[in-house]
């Protein structure tokens, strides 16, 4: 895939931004879910202080990792600001990229005031879910601010797969947010309810764990189903090299992340592996995302610094 030289040095800064931004959101995601299985869900008493009458943390275990996860949102927040700024001073006006930093700067800000709500509500196990897929919501965004500040926009997009394995592409998509729904419902129900390291225990939803695990697995292998399908439809059609890859590539992880979540679930939830099932469930995200945004296809750009 040839790559082009840009005139704008500003975009440079861009596609830098948009790739800190992409890996900050994701290190939310991570942390926020170590936060919960380590129990430092209320580590933090107050927000957006830790305590009552400071703004740091004691120099304990669950009142620090908690801590740390507001330090990367304040991190990301100077992050995604700087992306919107960085965006606006383009000599060359990308309206697509100042809605994608834009939704960054107020999906990471609710994202911020929602986990203080999570807070102040002694972790309920329905705003933790809404916490994660609010989250997710932006892993999206971000992901698709940094492809669309690396690709030519002045040339046409031009149609990189048949129109069934678009179609299938979009249908992954939904059946994907079914089966993160019903996984965050599993954890709802789950041991972790991630006070427990402060001796409070928050709720849990009042469904059977075995129950809701049941329904996720039922659904996630429909899931990768879906994907092996797109991945015939492929093989025997023309697609883009870089759609191929990537279906093949997500194959790989949902089955991988499938083991996981037999293992997690044979070993009885041991934060470790559920940490790792998240960290599956947030990849599962980004390599959908891409994979719809692979169904077309535009030319790379490489910007200069000036």
């Amino acid at each position: 895939m040839a790559k082009s030289t840009v005139i704008d040095p500003r975009l440079w800064l861009v596609q830098r931004l948009s790739l800190a931004s992409s890996v900050l959101v994701a290190a939310i995601v991570v942390s926020g879910a170590a936060v919960r299985l380590t129990g430092s869900g209320l580590g933090c008493e107050n927000w957006p202080a830790c305590g009552k009458h400071q703004l740091t943390p004691a120099l304990s275990f669950h009142p620090l990792i908690e801590f740390s996860n507001r330090l990367v949102t304040v991190l990301l927040v100077i992050v995604v600001g700087a992306s919107l700024i960085a965006v606006l001073r383009l000599r060359t006006k990308r309206r697509d990229l100042v809605w994608l930093s834009a939704g960054l700067v107020f999906g990471v800000i609710g994202d911020a005031v929602l986990g203080g709500i999570v807070v102040y509500s002694k972790l309920n196990p329905y705003l933790v879910m809404t916490h994660l897929w609010w989250s997710l919501i932006i892993v999206v965004d971000a992901v698709v601010f940094w492809h669309r500040a690396h690709r030519d926009v002045t040339v046409s997009s031009t149609v990189a797969v048949s129109k069934g394995a678009s179609k299938a592409s979009w249908l992954l998509a939904a059946v994907l947010s079914l089966v993160v729904a019903l996984g965050t419902a599993t954890s709802g129900t789950g041991p972790h309810a991630g006070g427990f390291g402060t001796q409070q225990v928050a709720k849990r939803i009042p469904v059977e764990l075995r129950t809701m695990a049941e329904y996720h697995a039922l659904i996630a292998m429909l899931l990768i189903g879906l994907v092996v399908g797109i991945v015939l439809i492929v093989g025997s059609s023309e697609a883009s090299p870089e759609f191929l890859l990537t279906s093949r590539r997500l194959l790989g992880l949902l089955v991988l992340q499938g083991g996981i979540g037999w293992l997690q679930y044979a070993t009885h939830l041991p934060a470790l592996v559920v940490e790792l099932h998240v960290a599956g469930a947030l990849l599962a995200t980004i390599g959908t995302t891409r994979l719809i945004l692979a169904t077309k296809w535009r030319p790379l750009v490489q910007a200069t610094r000036s």
